[in-house]
Order: structure tokens, then C-alpha cells, then sequence
């Protein structure tokens, strides 16, 4: 950590001193890759531990997706069995204990400051770990749980969706929904290490699976053209869900990720450009519309088709490219029309556009949305044009119901 204090010119008339406090601080974790983490022989979580301080027992308590739990029964015996192999560098504070998941825990204060309560009850300082064990939802609550106690406990993430392993899980976000706003209470706070352990991807739905290459598509749409050719290649693949294509996605859309996020020139967002919320401010709106109906990835799809259209439809982007965004869509398997992008208010506007102001809101200030110059570039700009997004979403109509 660096750090330099320097005297403001005085503009006081009083004659106040006024300093200038600057400093930078340098972040770092590892994302592993990995399968069957709590193997006994397995080093990856031992090492994600030891990794700053390799003399130390480490003390850690999980916090496991009962979703994830339900599916794996022995989880919660395996972690423990590691925790006793390894005795010599760690130690178990509780047995792994079971928190609901999905996107409704969210929005239960209540279980936030439940979970709050039981790091303090149980001796959870900030040198020890809080690890958790599920999807992205979950992982947002117990990365903020975590984030938010004796101002930062640090945080292992074991994400266990495509969808986690390949973007949220990977990112330095955490929150929780409040007063019906997603996300509004959160923090900052990158993990001491995250990993990505394939084998929690085996008892997924196929629906599931699929809604994590939205993704990768998104990413690779703005940032590489490359990934992008190759999920066209593999695109079957990718739809009947075969490990090694999954396994290769999941690994190139996490780099992009991190990437943007370590070069980007914003990883805390105190801008107002988003380029990986690209397609998201429609999707974020579409899931609301359908109280979660659709899953983020279904709805992120349709967003960048939508987003794709919207590009060409102002020469951005060339034509055809819109068509060509659409055909990997629906051969990955989504569906990219719903009834709720049709949804009116009593006025008989309609209500996915509010979205757009929504997501300005949630820049806290300048509009500032990603389209596509070409397939693989991003560009961000600073207003959409209401007829032209209407135009957009006729079109798509058209492509998937045919009226």
C-alpha cells in the first residue's frame, strides 16, 4: 500500500489547513478450477486458506445453499472429514449449517441479520474465514453477511451454477435486495478466493445449465470475437450441456470477466459505464416483470438480442449481425420472447422501458448503456431511443411468434 499526504491551497477565509489524504490499496485472489473439492487428497481448498499465511491454523465456518445441500447429502460430511485430515492448518468452527437459497433470500432482512448474529456467537473474527457453498443469489448474501461483520470477514466462495462459476462468483460484488430495489444494500469487497469446483454442476438442470451461457455470450459480444466464433462452433455442444465444452466456457468467460474488472478502470463502479451489465438493462426489468419467472440468464438472452436489434437499427452495428446473435441464441436453446416484454401500466405505456430509467438510477447518474459496434466490441453510449427500442421489440416478436 502506497500512500501520500499533501497540503490544499487555502481558500478558507478563516484559514483552515486542508489536506489532501491518498492512498492506494492492492487486491488479489486466486480462482481456482478444480473437481471434487473436499476430496481428502485434493490440496485446492487447503492451499486457498494457507495461501497468505502458511504457518497459521486457519478457523472457518461454512454456510452451505440448502438447495446445494439437498443435492449433494454429504457435502456437509465431506467438509467436515477434510476439515479433520487436515487438522493441521485449519479447524471447523461449527458443523457446515444450511441457509436457504435462490433469489428470495434477498429479500429477508431478517435472515441477514440472523446470519450476522451467529459469525458473532460463534467467535468469527476477521482473520478467520466465512465460506460459502451455492448459487449467485446466496453468494451475494453471505459475501455481504461476510463483508458487512467486524467490517470485513474474509470470504470464500464456492459457486455452485454456471452461472456463478462463470461471472457473479468470480466479481467483487455482494447485496441484498431492499425497500423492492435489487441489490441496493451492498458492498465492495473482492473474496479471499473463490472455487470453481465442476463436479456442483453435475445434478444442475439442463435449464439451469443453459441460462449460464447467456453469459458467456454477453462477454464475448463485447470483448471477443474469438469466443464468440467458438459458441457458434460449439454451440450443440453447449446445448446438450457436455462437460468439456461447458468446462472450457465456463474458464473463458470467468478470464473475460476478471479481466474487465482488473482493466477495465473501475472495478468499484464509481463511474456510471457498466459494459458487462450489456443487454442487462431490459433483463433486470424482465425479471421483475416475471416475478423471477425467468431465470437472470433466460432474460439476459432476450436482452441482448434486444440491445443487438436496437445497434443495427441505428447503424452501429452492421446488418445482419443481429440476425447472426439471434441464431446462436435460440441453437443454445432460449426462447427470446416472453409476454411480459408486452406488459402496460394503466396509461398504456410500457413498463420493460421503464427499465431504462431504472438502470439509469442504478448508475446513480448519466444514462450509459453498452451496444456493439462490431461482434466483439462494446461502445458505450448515453441514450436509447424509445421508438427505436419499440422497433427492436416488434422485431423480435416477429422472429419468435410470428405476428
Amino acid at each position: 500500500m502506497s500512500a501520500e499526504i499533501a497540503a490544499l491551497p487555502q481558500r478558507d477565509p478563516q484559514g483552515a489547513a486542508a489536506y489532501l489524504q491518498s492512498f492506494a490499496v492492492h487486491y488479489e485472489y486466486p480462482v481456482y478450477f478444480t473437481e471434487h473439492l473436499f476430496a481428502h487428497d485434493n490440496p485446492v481448498f487447503r492451499q486457498a486458506l494457507l495461501r497468505r499465511e502458511p504457518g497459521k491454523r486457519h478457523r472457518f465456518v461454512v454456510f452451505i445453499d440448502a438447495n446445494v445441500a439437498a443435492s449433494f447429502p454429504a457435502l456437509e460430511h465431506d467438509i467436515a472429514g477434510y476439515a479433520g485430515v487436515h487438522d493441521d492448518a485449519m479447524e471447523l468452527v461449527a458443523h457446515p449449517e444450511r441457509v436457504p437459497g435462490g433469489e428470495q433470500v434477498k429479500n429477508d432482512p431478517a435472515l441477514l441479520t440472523q446470519l450476522q448474529h451467529r459469525l458473532v456467537e460463534l467467535g468469527v473474527d476477521r482473520h478467520a474465514f466465512v465460506v460459502g457453498i451455492g448459487g449467485g443469489a446466496f453468494l451475494d448474501l453471505i459475501g455481504y453477511v461476510a463483508s458487512s461483520t467486524h467490517r470485513g470477514i474474509r470470504h470464500v466462495r464456492v459457486p455452485t451454477t454456471v452461472l456463478a462459476q462463470n461471472d457473479s462468483g468470480v466479481g467483487v460484488k455482494n447485496g441484498v435486495n431492499a425497500f423492492g430495489v435489487k441489490n441496493l444494500i451492498g458492498s465492495f469487497a473482492p473474496p479471499f478466493a473463490v472455487l470453481n469446483d465442476a463436479d456442483f454442476l453435475r445434478t444442475l438442470h439442463p435449464r439451469d445449465k443453459i441460462a449460464g451461457v447467456a453469459e458467456a455470450v454477453k462477454v464475448a459480444l463485447i470483448r471477443d470475437r474469438v469466443f464468440f466464433e467458438w459458441l457458434e462452433a460449439r454451440a450443440d455442444a453447449l446445448r446438450a450441456c457436455e462437460p468439456a465444452a461447458m468446462a472450457r466456457m465456463i474458464r473463458r468467460c470467468a478470464e473475460l470477466h476478471m479481466r474487465q474488472i482488473a482493466q477495465g478502470g473501475d472495478p468499484f463502479e464509481s463511474g456510471s459505464a457498466r459494459p458487462l451489465d450489456y443487454g442487462h438493462w431490459s433483463a433486470h426489468k424482465l425479471e421483475a416483470l416475471t416475478s423471477h419467472e425467468l431465470r437472470h440468464g433466460e432474460a439476459v438472452a432476450i436482452g441482448l438480442a434486444l440491445d443487438t436489434r436496437y445497434s443495427v437499427q441505428v447503424q452501429m452495428l452492421a446488418p445482419g449481425s443481429d440476425d447472426r446473435v439471434h441464431a446462436l441464441l435460440k441453437r443454445l436453446g432460449f426462447h427470446l420472447w416472453h409476454q411480459a416484454l408486452e406488459a402496460r401500466d394503466a396509461e398504456g405505456h410500457w413498463l420493460l422501458l421503464r427499465g431504462l430509467e431504472e438502470f439509469r438510477e442504478h448508475l446513480g447518474g448519466e444514462l450509459t448503456v453498452t451496444l456493439l459496434r462490431d461482434i466483439g466490441v462494446g461502445e458505450e453510449v448515453h441514450h436509447m431511443d424509445l421508438h427505436e427500442i419499440r422497433r427492436a421489440m416488434t422485431w423480435l416478436r416477429q422472429r419468435e411468434i410470428g405476428s
